[in-house]
């Protein structure tokens, strides 16, 4: 009898670390749950990490005058892997705008969001008060909150694990924001009387 009682008493010690085990598994890998909320807090997290460097960069060359110039290197975990963003937002790139400061959104199809559940967007404010979301300057257009904004859509898989921004005031250059795949390097030239 002391037999059965210590064996059942082993086989629900099993079961229990079975359960541990498999609930920590699907939470390592993002596969369903609570765990595709965590990875959704994460990359929103990122987004916003990102926009705070670009916006700060901005700043900075903003508040030094023209012929400045300003390099900033982020590291990027979440955003550049395609299985995360899909995973949590069903979207494989990253779209980056500027209004009055660095927007980067993981577009759903076609549709970013401000706020709310499905919130997809995610600014940070800088010294250097300017809409470009409304411009040529940017070559792409998706749907915030329902309305067209312009920005830059980079796929994931083009991000690498530091993203190089390098932001300058030339008066003589028009206002620029490009990706560079090659050297995975963000170049943004500001404008404020252009």
């Amino acid at each position: 009898m002391r037999r059965g009682q210590i064996s059942l008493e082993l086989m629900f010690l099993m079961i229990v670390f079975m359960l541990i085990l498999v609930y920590s598994i699907n939470n390592v890998s993002f596969s369903k749950g609570p765990s595709v909320e965590v990875l959704k807090a994460q990359i929103a997290l990122e987004s916003k990490s990102l926009a705070n460097a670009i916006s700060n960069t901005i700043s900075q060359v903003y508040a030094q005058g023209p012929g400045s110039k300003a390099t900033t290197y982020v590291k990027l975990t979440y955003l550049k892997d395609s299985g995360y963003l899909r995973k949590a937002f069903s979207g494989d790139s990253i779209f980056i705008t500027y209004i009055n400061g660095t927007c980067v959104g993981i577009p759903t199809g076609n549709e970013l969001h401000s706020s709310g559940d499905n919130k997809n967007f995610f600014c940070a404010r800088s010294l250097y008060l300017r809409d470009l979301s409304q411009t040529s300057t940017f070559p792409s257009a998706l749907n915030l909150d329902g309305k067209s904004v312009n920005g830059m859509v980079i796929k994931a898989e083009n991000l690498p694990g530091t993203l190089k921004v390098v932001v300058e005031w030339n008066p003589e250059e028009e206002e620029s924001w490009y990706y560079i795949t090659t050297t995975k390097e963000l170049k943004i030239n500001i404008n404020p009387g252009g």
